[in-house]
């Protein structure tokens, strides 16, 4: 389960987008100061079967950037979840939606993967699941592309920390 700060990126299977998410945010996150480095990520999907490996091609996709999701295991998003949950992060509006129906209560900090990319661009990362490798490609880069804005968000969220 997770533990109180955890972030909990969100799709709908769990084996595509949220699991690909996951493992670039704590990468990325492994490679900040703290408080952000001991933050944990997992992935969880609004209907998910539990213990689905991750797909060929997203595991496919990220080791192609050196990051290993051969462990993968799918889970269903939990209320216990949301509730622990520091940041939920969704990949499309309708996850988002679908949290907001049936989580009580709602996560107030409950957010698209990319909602805080500047501009106007698109801000829903979409479904790759049983497309070419090209696509999840594609999907791994929009999410690597919102990590830089989603970390400065991260830490208006965490109080400073103290130098030791």
């Amino acid at each position: 389960m997770p533990s109180p700060g955890t972030i909990v990126t969100v799709c709908t299977a769990n084996i595509c987008r949220s699991p690909m998410a996951a493992a670039l945010l704590q990468h990325a996150l492994a490679a900040q100061p703290e408080p952000l480095r001991s933050l944990q990520v997992i992935s969880a999907g609004v209907a998910a079967r539990g213990g689905e490996p991750a797909s060929e091609n997203s595991v496919t996709a990220l080791k192609k950037v050196g990051i290993d999701l051969s462990a993968h295991h799918s889970q269903p998003l939990t209320q216990e979840m949301l509730d622990q949950a520091l940041v939920v992060l969704c990949m499309t509006e309708s996850h988002r939606a679908m949290i907001q129906v049936q989580a009580e209560p709602v996560p107030k900090n409950l957010f698209l993967f990319r909602e805080f990319m500047p501009g106007n661009g698109e801000k829903e990362i979409g479904d790759p699941y049983g497309g070419p490798l090209r696509i999840y490609e594609m999907a791994r880069d929009e999410m690597v592309e919102a990590i830089p804005a989603l970390l400065e968000h991260l830490k208006t969220l965490l109080p400073p920390s103290t130098p030791a």
